[in-house]
């Protein structure tokens, strides 16, 4: 199985630390995060990796030859002329995925106990053209979804902001669920990028498109997990280690 992991950003909210180094190396219990998240996906069967990089890009594949890509098939989309964003990200490494079967996408700096194989198998059970990984929990930005469990919309209930293609949207008809950075995608999914620009949003695309293509979701609510994504969190992913936090 195949499958994409976010490297390429810069971690301005983890700095000074990543000054010197990229998110991807900064270590959490031993390890790097992007170590991490090549041993969970290598254990969950994930075996053809892609990893974007843009910050201190050498210094990622330099690590990863160090290693001999930790046995895996791992290619390289290089983002050091241009940061693509998320959904620009996807489209850029296409041709990776061009044998007609699904595929995982995952930050570098999620770490967490998700049944990744549960996810893939849901998605092919699915006719969905996404199966986006949630979880019940507090944030300040949800996804919404109907009854089938289907993308409608997006919220910030800080700021009351609401997106949706549905006209008339009203956010109290849904559901509301926080992403966890992971998702499937199927590869049909590129044909509908086509007119975006150069670099855009993933998630802008899949609020976009939500009244017209199949955007489903997989809640978990016995998933744990943290977004190592800024200071604070570094010393919360040590704590969740020592205390035998399972991925």
């Amino acid at each position: 199985m195949k499958a994409m992991i976010f490297a390429a950003g810069l971690g301005t909210r983890l700095r000074p630390i990543t000054d010197s180094i990229p998110k991807a190396l900064v270590p959490v219990a031993g390890k790097t995060l992007l170590e991490h998240v090549i041993e969970k996906l290598s254990n969950e069967g994930f075996d053809e990796l892609i990893i974007n990089v843009h910050h201190h890009a050498e210094k990622i594949i330099d690590f990863l030859a160090e290693h001999h890509n930790f046995g895996l098939h791992i290619e390289i989309s290089d983002e050091r002329e241009m940061l693509l964003d998320t959904g620009g990200g996807i489209r850029k490494a296409a041709e990776f995925f061009n044998d007609g079967k699904p595929f995982l996408i995952h930050n570098v700096d999620i770490l967490s106990n998700a049944n990744l194989k549960a996810l893939y198998e849901r998605h092919i059970a699915s006719d969905n053209i996404a199966t986006l990984l949630v979880k019940d929990r507090e944030t300040s930005r949800y996804l919404l979804f109907n009854e089938e469990q289907r993308l409608q919309g997006w919220m910030n209930v800080k700021t009351g902001e609401v997106k949706s293609p549905i006209p008339d949207f009203t956010p109290s008809l849904y559901t509301k669920h926080a992403f966890s950075g992971i998702h499937i995608m199927s590869p049909d999914i590129f044909r509908y990028m086509e007119d975006y620009p150069q670099k855009f949003p993933i998630m802008d695309f899949y609020i976009e498109n939500a009244a017209t293509l199949k955007i489903g979701s997989l809640l978990d609510n016995n998933l744990q997990m943290i977004d190592v994504g800024k200071l604070d969190s570094l010393q919360e992913a040590e704590q969740l280690f020592s205390t035998g936090f399972n991925k």
